[in-house]
C-alpha cells in the first residue's frame, strides 16, 4: 500500500513537471520574435522619393532604411532572393540565373512554366536557406512564395508553404500570412515571407518611371498597409518585425539602344541559354571559340568572356553552370534578335534588370521597422548577402555557413 502511494505521488509529480516545462516552453514561445521578411520584386532603391508610398515612407521613418541594397551579379530574380535567405552568393548556392543548364541534372532550371518542374530537384539548390535554419533549430517557418521555398532543400521545407501562384492576389497573399499569425502558439511561426512581384512586371512592360509603375507600387503599398493593421488586430505589433526588399532595382529602356545578336552571329549554330541583359550561349557544334570570336569587340556596349575568362569580380568565373560564352550588355541596353523584334512589332520592353550591380539603377530596397530594430536611422548601401545574418540575429538562430557578416548590419538594431 505504502509502495502505491509513493507509485502514486510520483506520476503525479512527473505529472506537474512536464506540465510546468510544457508551460515554460508556450511562454518562451509566445514571447520569440517574430520577423516577416517581404520582397517587393524590382522595387528600385529610388521608388520611395520618386513615388512617395505612404505605408513605405511610414515604416522607413519608423524603423531603418538603407540607401539601397546591392544584388549579386547577375542581378536577376531567382539568384538574388537565393542569396538573400542564404547569405551566400551564387557560386556556392548554385542558383546562377534565372535559366541554367547543368550536364549533371535533367532538364534546363528555368522561371517559365515548361520547364518549371526542374527546379523541385534539389540538387540545384545549395546553401541553407533561413527558412530551413529556423525549423532545424526549433522554430516554425511560412513562406507566402519565395523562390526555392516549394523544394524540399537539405532535406526540410517550411512548416507552412504555397506552389508559387503569381496569379494570386496581393490581398490573398496577406490574407493568407496572417492567418499563419492567428494561430495559436506554440503553432505559430516565428518566420514568415511574402513575395510581390507587380511592380517588377509593371516596369518591365511600361518602364520604371511610368504611370503604370506608379498605380502598382501604389497598390503594393496598400496591401502592406493591410499586413499593418492586421499585426496590428492580432496584438502582435510589440513581437513582430518587418522587412522589406527587393531582389534589385530597374534600368529604363530604348529602342535606341538595342543589340541584335543576329547582325554577328547565326542563332541555328547556338543554344541561347539566357537573353537580355545577360546572354548565355553554348556553341551546337562544339566550337566556342568561333562563338566567342563572332561576338568578342563587335558592339561597343556588350562586354564578352569565356566560362573562364569572366571578370572575378562577378564570383562566378569557372562555374561548371555558366554557359560557355557570356555577354554582359551596358546598363540601359537591350539584347534582342530580329525574330523577337518581329513578334513584338519592334518594341522592346520599357524596363529590365540582370546588369552589372555597380550600377546605382540595379540596387534595390532595404526597410526594417519593428521591437529589434532602431528609429529613424539611414545607413549606406550594403550587399544583399549581409541580410542573412540580420535575420538570424533577429530571431536568435545560428547562422549556417555564408558569406555575409553580421557587422555590416549591427548599426540597424536596438
Amino acid at each position: 500500500m505504502t509502495k502505491r502511494i509513493l507509485l502514486v505521488g510520483l506520476v503525479l509529480a512527473l505529472d506537474l513537471v512536464s506540465q510546468t516545462d510544457r508551460f515554460h516552453a508556450f511562454e518562451q514561445t509566445a514571447t520569440r520574435p517574430i520577423l516577416i521578411l517581404i520582397s517587393i520584386d524590382g522595387w528600385r532603391w529610388d521608388y520611395l522619393q520618386l513615388f512617395a508610398p505612404p505605408t513605405l515612407g511610414r515604416l522607413a521613418t519608423q524603423g531603418v532604411r538603407s540607401e539601397g541594397l546591392i544584388p549579386v551579379f547577375p542581378s536577376k530574380t531567382f539568384p538574388n532572393h537565393y542569396s538573400i535567405v542564404t547569405g551566400q552568393y551564387p557560386n556556392r548556392h548554385g542558383i546562377l540565373s534565372n535559366n541554367i543548364l547543368d550536364e549533371a541534372l535533367p532538364g534546363r532550371f528555368s522561371l517559365s512554366g515548361r520547364d518549371r518542374w526542374a527546379q523541385q530537384d534539389t540538387r540545384w539548390w545549395g546553401g541553407e536557406p533561413v527558412w530551413v535554419t529556423a525549423e532545424r533549430q526549433g522554430q516554425i517557418a511560412a513562406t507566402m512564395f519565395w523562390p526555392g521555398s516549394d523544394v524540399e532543400i537539405a532535406g526540410r521545407r517550411p512548416t507552412y508553404w504555397h506552389v508559387f501562384d503569381d496569379d494570386l492576389s496581393n490581398e490573398a497573399r496577406v490574407d493568407q500570412l496572417l492567418g499563419w499569425l492567428r494561430l495559436p502558439d506554440p503553432g505559430r511561426p516565428t518566420f514568415l515571407t511574402l513575395y510581390f512581384s507587380s511592380v517588377d512586371s509593371a516596369a518591365h512592360d511600361s518602364g520604371p518611371e511610368s504611370a503604370e509603375n506608379r498605380a502598382a507600387v501604389a497598390a503594393v503599398d496598400s496591401v502592406i498597409a493591410r499586413l499593418v493593421a492586421g499585426i496590428e488586430a492580432a496584438q502582435l505589433t510589440a513581437r513582430t518585425n518587418l522587412m522589406l526588399v527587393s531582389d534589385h532595382g530597374m534600368a529604363a529602356l530604348s529602342r535606341q539602344r538595342t543589340i541584335i545578336l543576329d547582325d554577328y552571329i547565326d542563332l541555328s549554330t547556338v543554344h541561347l541559354i539566357d537573353s537580355s541583359p545577360i546572354v548565355g550561349l553554348n556553341s551546337r557544334s562544339g566550337n566556342r571559340d568561333a562563338v566567342y570570336h563572332a561576338l568578342k569587340d563587335k558592339h561597343p556596349a556588350l562586354a564578352v568572356y569565356t566560362r573562364d575568362s569572366l571578370p572575378a569580380e562577378y564570383r562566378l568565373r569557372g562555374h561548371p553552370r555558366l554557359p560557355e560564352i557570356i555577354g554582359i550588355a551596358d546598363d540601359g541596353w537591350h539584347v534582342t534578335t530580329r525574330a523577337w523584334l518581329e513578334e513584338d512589332n519592334g518594341r522592346v520592353p520599357g524596363g529590365t534588370h540582370g546588369y552589372d550591380p555597380k550600377h546605382r539603377s540595379m540596387h534595390g530596397l532595404f526597410i526594417a521597422a519593428g521591437p529589434q530594430f532602431r528609429a529613424g536611422v539611414v545607413v549606406p548601401s550594403f550587399e544583399n548577402i549581409h541580410v542573412y545574418e540580420l535575420i538570424c540575429k533577429v530571431l536568435g538562430l545560428q547562422p549556417a555557413s555564408n558569406d555575409g557578416e553580421l557587422a555590416k548590419t549591427l548599426a540597424l538594431l536596438r
